[in-house]
């Protein structure tokens, strides 16, 4: 069985930032198979369902971007779920927005919930889907620039980055990682 981390930070305040694009990812990808996403477990909104890869758990960490490897922690131990059957997708600033990129190791890159999740899993192993935001125009601070929202023309852009996320996450439950990364890293 599959488990699927979308990273973001819960309250409608975050809802439509670029920090929020792994919950956008998760939510399109609940949407597509009917599955909701709101059992509060494990310091998330978790949701289960079955896609025709496989069962699939869909995770939304309720800790804020910074301690999301309490959440991925605390469903690992409750569950006794293996971190190689983790997918975590979150956004990131050295893609380009409508681009992701897959990964299955690699250091946080300065991505605090990805450094969250390195500390309490111990390991920097672990399947990722980074979806692109590009980097602020200079002058403009990284912390504004996740925590501010798409712009309108940037959102044919997102929206396919979405797509093209559920499609990888769909893609990867028969398939390996491996082939998931030859498929969709273009």
């Amino acid at each position: 069985m599959k488990w699927i981390v979308g990273l973001g930070n819960p309250g409608a305040q975050y809802e439509k930032t670029r920090h929020n694009i792994g919950f956008m990812a998760v939510d399109e990808l609940a949407r597509r198979h009917g599955i909701e996403i709101k059992q509060s477990k494990c310091k998330a909104l978790i949701g289960e369902g079955m896609l025709p890869g496989g069962k699939v758990v869909l995770i939304k960490p309720m800790t804020y971007m910074n301690l999301s490897g309490e959440a991925v922690r605390a469903y690992m131990d409750y569950y006794k779920a293996s971190i190689e059957d983790m997918i975590v997708v979150y956004d990131d600033l050295d893609t380009e927005l409508g681009r992701n990129r897959l990964r299955y190791q690699g250091s946080a890159g300065g991505h605090n919930g990805i450094k969250s999740i390195i500390q309490h899993t111990g390991t920097q192993t672990f399947n990722r889907i980074r979806m692109g935001i590009s980097r602020p125009e200079p002058g403009f601070a990284v912390v504004d620039y996740v925590l501010s929202g798409f712009a309108k023309k940037e959102r044919p852009l997102l929206y396919q980055s979405i797509q093209a996320a559920c499609d990888a996450l769909e893609y990867s439950l028969d398939h390996t990682f491996e082939q998931t990364m030859a498929k969709f890293n273009g």
